[in-house]
């Protein structure tokens, strides 16, 4: 089972921080953000399966492609911000984080307008 070795690797790299954290900080920043970066590529492939899935599923009930790749786009910039916001709070720069959080809200915000336009839209059409 993936999830064993992906906490087990989880729980290897938290020890080896808070060991070295009082000695050595940066060393144990980059055991945390390595450790983040090992874990995202386990889940990788299980991502890919996931997007082909909904991709063949939104090919069959005729979902315009524009706004299946505007979710996409969404569910990527709200995983990626908060990976980046994570980092940053565990560097002990919670300041930073809740910028790259925000950052991910108004990106998420943007992008979305043109399917929240397009809702608004199919409801005034129904609407007598």
């Amino acid at each position: 089972m993936e999830i064993i070795q992906i906490v087990g690797i989880g729980i290897i790299a938290t020890i080896l921080a808070v060991l070295l954290k009082q000695e050595r900080p940066e060393i144990s920043l980059q055991i945390s953000i390595v450790t983040g970066l090992i874990i995202f590529i386990f889940v990788i492939s299980k991502l890919s399966y996931v997007i082909k899935v909904l991709s063949s599923l939104a090919q069959r009930i005729d979902i315009d492609f524009i706004y299946f790749s505007t979710i996409l786009k969404i569910i990527g910039i709200a995983y990626i911000a908060e990976f980046g916001a994570q980092i940053s709070r565990d560097a002990g720069e919670e300041t930073i984080a809740s910028k790259i959080e925000l950052a991910g809200k108004i990106l998420i915000m943007a992008l979305s307008v043109p399917i929240l336009l397009a809702v608004l839209d199919l409801i005034l059409k129904i609407m007598p």
